[in-house]
């Protein structure tokens, strides 16, 4: 399969994809963390149209999540310029997508997502509830669940990079989306339903 990864610095989901053999592209305006040479650096409009078979897909939630509530009200512009960009992927030409992000207001402004997991799920110790929209792809199964549930995350000190410390997926969850989602026969989607059924 042809995966983008799209919004993601750090490289990890799309490394995932890329060790059951995929190609798989992760794309973001800041640099890649790891190795670049599967990294597109700029607007992921530049490349979304480039026949992707699934895409994985973090737009950034800073407008997004209900965690910042509290400044919704002077930054209503920005917040519907984000849920723009969420409405965006959703519609892109891709046949299977997960949107991902924390609780935010894109459950209330376009639809509920289909699943909230959690990182001690997925073999780590901690809490940090994960919205999941999801299209023409299966739920994400727990992998490992473990005990020693604290907010790490969410009681992470103030600081120039907290943003970017908050905005990695867990490896453990990358490993299940790659597993899960490249390494297993996915559910037709509906176009391909529909072939075989005309």
């Amino acid at each position: 399969m042809r995966v983008l990864v799209a919004c993601e610095y750090s490289g990890r989901v799309r490394d995932a994809f890329r060790r059951h053999g995929h190609s798989a592209m992760s794309c973001d305006l800041l640099e890649c963390e790891a190795d670049s040479e599967f990294h597109y650096q700029g607007p992921v409009e530049d490349i979304i149209n480039d026949g992707w078979d699934l895409m994985v897909a973090h737009p950034p939630c800073t407008h997004l999540a209900v965690s910042g509530s509290r400044h919704f009200y002077r930054k209503q512009q920005e917040q519907a310029e984000a849920l723009d960009f969420v409405r965006f992927l959703m519609n892109s030409p891709i046949e299977r997508w997960c949107i991902e992000n924390p609780v935010s207001v894109i459950s209330s402004a376009i639809r509920s997502p289909d699943q909230i997991i959690q990182p001690w799920q997925y073999g780590h110790g901690e809490t940090k509830a994960t919205c999941l929209w999801l299209k023409n792809l299966p739920k994400l199964q727990p992998t490992q669940c473990v005990e020693g549930r604290e907010a790490r995350i969410h009681m992470m000190p103030p600081g120039p990079n907290r943003w970017k410390e908050r905005s990695r997926t867990f490896t453990g969850i990358a490993e299940a989306m790659g597993d899960q989602w490249g390494n297993r026969v996915l559910p037709l989607a509906a176009n391909q339903l529909s072939f075989l059924t005309d």
